[in-house]
């Protein structure tokens, strides 16, 4: 079953691909997929809709449990990034002068977007996948949420 969840995250993903013009080419690399694979899936062939509708479900949880429950299901980082990339509206984050620099935000961000330079946080916006895990952790609250885009 994981694995069909994860064909139909994979099929959203394309989709979502598709609609920002990337070709069948570029679309099997980044999600790293033949192209015949991502050809089935932008004509609809092979994929249960069952598939498909609980993805969405999944993608509609909140970020921090979207991102929890995609990379429990296809245990690798860079492709739970590109899919909520892609399939969510990632909220971008920046990092509020109360910071301590206590590094929990560090410690917990799965995609490396958060560093320590002086003394302080500093997030990478295009590493930032979203999930917003980062500020269920933060002690002194200095993560804030300024805007949410994507794809969805």
């Amino acid at each position: 079953m994981p694995r069909h969840l994860v064909s139909g995250l994979k099929y959203l993903t394309v989709m979502e691909l598709k609609k920002l013009d990337f070709s069948t080419q570029e679309i099997g690399e980044i999600l790293e997929m033949d192209r015949t694979t991502v050809s089935h899936f932008i004509h609809g062939r092979n994929l249960s809709s069952n598939s498909i509708d609980v993805a969405r479900v999944i993608l509609d949880l909140t970020p921090q449990d979207s991102f929890k429950m995609i990379y429990s299901l296809c245990q690798n980082e860079k492709l739970t990034f590109t899919i909520l990339k892609y399939c969510s509206n990632n909220p971008k984050i920046r990092i509020k002068d109360s910071c301590i620099g206590c590094g929990v935000c560090v410690e917990i961000c799965a995609m490396d977007a958060l560093k320590l330079v002086d003394l302080n946080s500093s997030v990478d916006l295009d590493s930032c996948c979203g999930c917003l895990l980062c500020t269920d952790f933060c002690p002194t609250n200095s993560i804030e949420i300024l805007e949410a885009d994507g794809g969805k």
